[in-house]
């Protein structure tokens, strides 16, 4: 049976306001090594994932084009990204060969992704044409509204979307135009292909599968490093 073509876009052209830095934060070093460039080693390990395509903001592509990349394998050329999450999406899809059936998009800001995780949920993808990684919820959620409560949702039904989210090529496509033909602007990815009701199945990721977001979850991000046996780089390094 031939091998379904597995794409992975990496996505970092946030500018990442709540780091409080002068540099986008996929550009931010954890550890000595800029995020986004531990997160495309990651993708790229994944035995599944035949092709790496960055989209990085347009005005950074000389930043990124400056790091050390030389040993991340099937890298594509990086790809200008837009305003919104689902520009970049859109923006790296259309680079994509015709040969590829399924995408796995990724943030840049999830480092820490495991690629045996990436595999497990690339599989899922691949026998039901949609997954996501993703965490069950630990505290308990409320709805609330006003600074009142509305709603105490059941906590076992609850889980809190990670990346990668992997889909057929031509549902993402779909998900995409719709979007786009509606004005809907989605808060993951998964979300834009719900919206044609096509059934996303949930594979569970890593605790440690954080969104590297503020200065706070870079530091946890690097004590879990060095607690594994990292050593820390010199700050700024490698960016």
């Amino acid at each position: 049976m031939q091998r379904q073509v597995v794409a992975a876009l990496v996505l970092a052209a946030g500018r990442g306001e709540r780091m409080g830095l002068d540099i986008p934060k996929a550009f931010v070093p954890l550890a000595g090594t800029p995020l986004v460039v531990r997160s495309l080693a990651a993708v790229a390990a994944t035995p599944e994932v035949g092709l790496v395509v960055p989209v990085v903001a347009e005005d950074q592509l000389e930043r990124f084009g400056a790091l050390e990349l030389n040993g991340v394998p099937n890298l594509a050329s990086a790809v200008a990204g837009g305003r919104e999450r689902q520009d970049s999406m859109r923006a790296g899809m259309a680079v994509l060969p015709e040969d590829v059936e399924f995408v796995a998009v990724h943030d840049a800001a999830r480092c820490l992704v495991r690629p045996a995780d990436i595999s497990r949920v690339v599989a899922e993808a691949r026998a039901y044409g949609a997954a996501i990684l993703a965490q069950p919820a630990r505290d308990t959620v409320k709805r609330v509204r006003d600074s009142a409560i509305e709603e105490t949702p059941p906590r076992e039904s609850l889980w809190l979307a990670q990346t990668p989210q992997v889909f057929r090529a031509e549902l993402l496509l779909e998900g995409l135009a719709k979007a786009l033909a509606d004005g809907f602007v989605a808060t993951d990815d998964a979300q834009l292909v719900e919206r044609l009701g096509v059934t996303v199945r949930v594979v569970e990721g890593a605790a440690d599968n954080v969104k590297i977001t503020t200065p706070r979850d870079l530091a946890a991000a690097e004590a879990w490093l060095l607690s594994c046996g990292e050593p820390a780089g010199e700050p700024g390094g490698g960016a």
